[in-house]
């Protein structure tokens, strides 16, 4: 139904970030035609520019609300700062995972309340301590004593999550274990010295890695943190009533069968818990497949059948995830004719190499790569490129990562019957409001 889209639309255009911008209504199969759009409006424009599509944003929060209905999501912050992302998801309800004091800033200029945010970094330094509790961010996470007596120094009205360490990160791109986590032997021994320092500790935390296709990992886990709810019993704490099942996910079928291992291990581990508040720390779920990269040719050399090319990003920017391993570049989905045919040209490919801007050999992008053959102020479009890109990038060179620019689109099973008038009529009565209508 339209109707549908339509009161899609009021929740994300009113958002803090969204509000007053242009949002493109794109219909299915349309995002081709939007990039040459925005290329052919200006043929000087040669930047690389993301399109962020806020309606892939709004169906994933409905897959997540279907899936773990149970799970409130605190999105990672880390995994994609852009503002008008971060404004979607906090009119959608999202809470957030702020590892730092710059991130709760973030988070709190948008006009969300501290009590959405969980400040979920496990050593944190003291000026970030102290301004955390001058805001009223009143959550966070803790794996050692050091940590508990900063606390105690300069936030003692916070409220602790223990960060235990998961038992299986096997099957995750990236481990957390090796840096953050109590051990077994250790929880005791947290769980006293808070105590003693006369610290509230709400609940258990856990990550289990990054990208993660070892779903068992979260079951066991979630064993694992239910233990430590009967040991502080035992020690005689106030009763635990938060558990963080942290974050690990990707969308598609993936999350489906990690839904399912999740629900199954809260059910059996935690079916006897009244008043137990469930939350998570997705990241790269909600950011990766809401991004699309495109990037211009800037340079090209031919040595017999193998193509070289160069754009105007790379590895020290958006595709630094190649060196991070966090998540990887997808190959190229289509390439942007400048100033013709949206299409590719012909149907021959060549063995391509793809170089990021810089100076540095490292700076590769992809290599034995097929594509078709390409020119100079050509353009290619990667996909999924949202989940620790731009967030990750730096300035090496001169190439300035967070200068990279986002155009605003909304997709729906209906966007195409948005009329384009209507969205201008939206837009200029968003400007106008005090808030969302």
């Amino acid at each position: 139904m339209v109707s549908d889209t339509i009161k899609s639309l009021q929740i994300i255009m009113g958002a803090p970030g969204v509000k007053g911008k242009k949002v493109t209504a794109l219909p299915q199969d349309g995002l081709t035609d939007l990039i040459h759009s925005v290329v052919s409006e200006n043929q000087d424009f040669k930047e690389p520019f993301y399109v962020l599509d806020l309606g892939v944003v709004m169906s994933l929060m409905e897959k997540w609300t279907r899936s773990l209905p149970t799970v409130r999501p605190f999105y990672a912050v880390k995994c994609n700062p852009d503002p008008a992302f971060l404004g979607a998801m906090a009119a959608l309800g999202s809470g957030f995972d702020c590892a730092s004091r710059a991130e709760i800033e973030a988070i709190l200029s948008l006009g969300v309340s501290p009590d959405r945010i969980v400040y979920a970094n496990p050593c944190k330094a003291e000026s970030h301590i102290k301004y955390a509790a001058a805001v009223g961010v009143n959550l966070t996470t803790f794996d050692s004593k050091d940590e508990i007596e900063k606390i105690r120094k300069y936030h003692p009205k916070c409220a602790l999550l223990i960060r235990i360490k998961a038992p299986d990160e096997s099957g995750s791109k990236s481990t957390l274990g090796a840096k953050y986590g109590a051990l077994p032997e250790e929880v005791a021994p947290l769980l006293q010295a808070a105590q003693c320092a006369k610290l509230t500790i709400f609940g258990v935390s856990f990550h289990v890695g990054s990208a993660t296709t070892n779903f068992g990992a979260y079951r066991a886990a979630i064993a694992a943190a239910k233990n430590i709810f009967e040991a502080a019993s035992q020690l005689g704490l106030p009763k635990m009533h938060v558990l963080n099942i942290g974050g690990g996910f990707t969308a598609g079928p993936h999350f489906d069968e990690a839904s399912k291992v999740i629900k199954s291990a809260l059910r059996q581990y935690f079916m006897n818990e009244p008043g137990l508040t469930v939350i998570s720390e997705p990241g790269r779920f909600f950011a990766e497949s809401a991004f699309t990269l495109a990037t211009n040719i800037i340079g090209k050399r031919v040595r017999g059948e193998l193509r070289e090319y160069w754009i105007n990003d790379g590895i020290y920017g958006s595709m630094i995830c190649n060196l991070t391993k966090h998540a990887t570049v997808n190959a190229p989905f289509a390439c942007i004719l400048y100033g013709g045919n949206p299409a590719c040209r012909g149907m021959r490919t060549y063995c391509s190499t793809v170089f990021g801007p810089t100076c540095d050999a490292l700076d590769t992008v992809l290599t034995g790569h097929q594509l078709p053959e390409l020119q100079v102020s050509d353009w290619l479009v990667f996909p999924n490129m949202g989940a620790y890109k731009a967030a990750a990038g730096s300035n090496f060179n001169g190439f300035n990562t967070a200068a990279i620019t986002t155009h605003l689109a909304y997709s729906g099973a209906d966007a195409d019957a948005i009329p384009e008038e209507y969205l201008r009529h939206f837009k200029l009565r968003m400007e106008l409001s005090d808030g969302p209508i």
